[in-house]
């Protein structure tokens, strides 16, 4: 039976998910991802301007990223992810060598995901099921390779849609050129929330060990790129009001970055307790599939209580058993 959505269920929802905030320690596993981020940037980004560059080549590409990075951390933070890109690079090296470099490319692009899918698992109450052991292993990092391949498509899709918005604004700023600069503003606004809203789809329906429902997935998914927009603005002008990489010296760029991807990994974090939350309450729920088990944390007390509570029930059974055969 489907539930109607309504104030007190989403305020509901809400409390939910502070107090997952809390349980799971969200900002523990965001500081976490961020670690790992850092090492995968350079070769996540060099997969996804391969994949986006086949079509639009590198160079356009390469351009259009920068241009947003420094959007979100400012011009010396995007000149530093340009320097990691530049360092990672396998190019011009001896065939062993560059053999060496994609397996390494590889494994440093997934290993992102990996630690995302097993922090969202750990906020859904799930673990990977002990019986599946390489396997799981191997399937993951397709599954993360899969999310990697995904980000490539929705950039390329960005780029089509960028060239399609410029050109008719050209014709729009002839006929209408006083609402020209407003309409472009708004339709990449709408654009830009569209292609977040996609990501953290394919985030919460590939990456974790569970069978959810697509309503679910896009209602999470819709309020953490609504999050994420919010938290971009906040955590740009953050960084540039109170000056962050002054306070590290030459150190300063790469620490405005981590303070970025934490802030956001908190955001990615804090949408899928909301995605949980909403689940539980309005009756989609989640399950673990076939390579994943639930996970439930017990306090010990609470532990010890149902043990003895368990253990008064059965001597109470034993003892009726015996007058029953008393009798």
């Amino acid at each position: 039976m489907k539930k109607k959505i309504t104030m007190p269920r989403i305020w509901k929802v809400i409390k939910e998910c502070f107090k997952s905030f809390s349980q799971y320690k969200i900002t523990k596993l965001s500081a976490s991802l961020a670690y790992y981020t850092i090492f995968s940037l350079g070769p996540l980004m060099i997969v996804i301007l391969f994949l986006a560059g086949i079509f639009f080549g590198r160079d356009a590409v390469e351009g259009t990223v920068f241009t947003q990075m420094r959007s979100f951390v400012g011009a010396d933070a995007a000149l530093q992810i340009q320097e990691i890109i530049k360092n990672v690079s396998i190019g011009g090296k001896s065939h062993f060598a560059a053999i060496v470099g994609v397996v390494t490319l590889l494994i440093g692009t997934t290993t992102m995901f990996a630690e995302m899918q097993d922090s969202i698992n750990t906020i859904w109450g799930l673990k990977a099921s002990p019986k599946v052991g390489f396997m799981k292993l191997l399937i993951d990092r397709l599954l993360s390779f899969g999310v990697v391949a995904s980000l490539g498509f929705l950039l390329l899709v960005s780029l089509g849609v960028s060239a399609i918005i410029e050109s008719l604004n050209t014709k729009i700023s002839i006929i209408f050129p006083d609402i020209a600069v407003s309409l472009l503003y708004v339709v990449n606004i709408v654009i830009t929330f569209g292609i977040i809203t996609s990501l953290f789809m394919i985030i919460f329906k590939v990456l974790p060990d569970a069978n959810i429902k697509w309503k679910d997935v896009l209602s999470g998914s819709v309020t953490t790129a609504f999050l994420f927009m919010l938290g971009k603005f906040a955590i740009s002008y953050y960084i540039s009001k109170f000056n962050i990489g002054s306070t590290y010296g030459t150190a300063g760029s790469l620490i405005i970055l981590i303070v970025w991807i934490y802030y956001s990994a908190i955001i990615l974090y804090f949408g899928a307790s909301f995605t949980r939350a909403f689940a539980m309450e309005f009756g989609g729920s989640i399950h673990p599939n076939e390579y994943a088990i639930i996970s439930k944390t017990v306090d010990v007390e609470a532990g010890k209580k149902s043990l003895q509570k368990g253990d008064k029930e059965v001597e109470e059974k034993v003892k009726k058993l015996n007058e029953d055969s008393e009798k």
